[in-house]
């Protein structure tokens, strides 16, 4: 498939995919909606890739979803707005069950369904300065990428509805604080530090990892009684294992 909304890049075992219009802010159209879909369908795939990360081109991660191409899109009968909604649907999921584990950079505007977008990743690195918001409620949206869900479980229930009602944004830094995001870090230092966390992960096994980001996920809404019955009853081979443990006994 050939992309025109993002770009798709590989460098050693990462796959890097880049949001593609700057000039827009990276606004979500369904276009690139349906885009990011299928290049991370096919990453899911790989065994050769470890590690995904996906950025935002230019000035901003995303200001969110492009209402006016999604209302011209409907006008003119090329997709019903519920096309847009399952997408970015199917997104979540797949980066939920997918293996390798999603990086997320995130820097100048994360408004809404951006917002949304980010939550889906096993790791978030801001800019401090990057602005960070739900503006659902300032525009009369309800949301459809499990905002109301997801937001809650990371920051808090109290914290959540005051993003949601006030509809401000906050900083990279402030969401380093309350926990929305793993690292804040200057602008200039944002894919530097991206990159190091990806190389960090790329010296592990790949298996426990995709093992454990499958636990994590499975146990995180349900009682810890549940999570450790998961735990417990998970079955899956780690045939890297032999390698790994190769390696601690010559670094000893």
């Amino acid at each position: 498939m050939e992309y025109h909304d993002i770009i798709v890049e590989e460098k050693e075992a990462i796959s890097i995919i880049t949001l593609n219009r700057p000039a827009s802010l990276n606004a979500l159209t369904p276009l690139m909606i349906v885009e990011l879909k299928h290049a991370l369908t096919a990453i899911a795939k790989r065994a050769d890739i470890k590690v995904v990360v996906v950025k935002g081109a230019g000035r901003a991660f995303s200001a969110g979803v492009d209402l006016k191409a999604l209302n011209e899109g409907i006008q003119g009968g090329q997709f019903k707005a519920s096309d847009i909604l399952q997408d970015g649907n199917d997104i979540a999921h797949i980066l939920r069950t997918m293996p390798q584990p999603g990086i997320v950079l995130v820097h100048g505007y994360c408004y809404t369904g951006a917002t949304e977008l980010m939550l889906f990743f096993d790791l978030i690195v801001a800019a401090e300065n990057a602005k960070i918001g739900d503006t659902h409620t300032k525009w009369g949206i309800l949301p459809k990428w499990g905002m109301t869900q997801r937001l809650p479980k990371l920051v808090g229930l109290l914290k959540a509805k005051e993003l949601s009602f006030t509809a401000k944004p906050i900083t990279g830094k402030e969401a380093e604080s309350i926990g929305l995001v793993n690292r804040a870090v200057p602008l200039e230092k944002l894919e530097e530090t991206a990159f190091e966390l990806a190389h960090e992960i790329l010296q592990n096994s790949a298996q426990t990892i995709a093992a454990m980001k499958h636990l994590y996920n499975e146990g995180f809404s349900k009682t810890l009684e549940e999570g450790l019955a998961i735990e417990q009853e998970f079955l899956t081979e780690i045939t890297d294992r032999a390698e790994f443990l190769k390696n601690f006994e010559k670094n000893k």
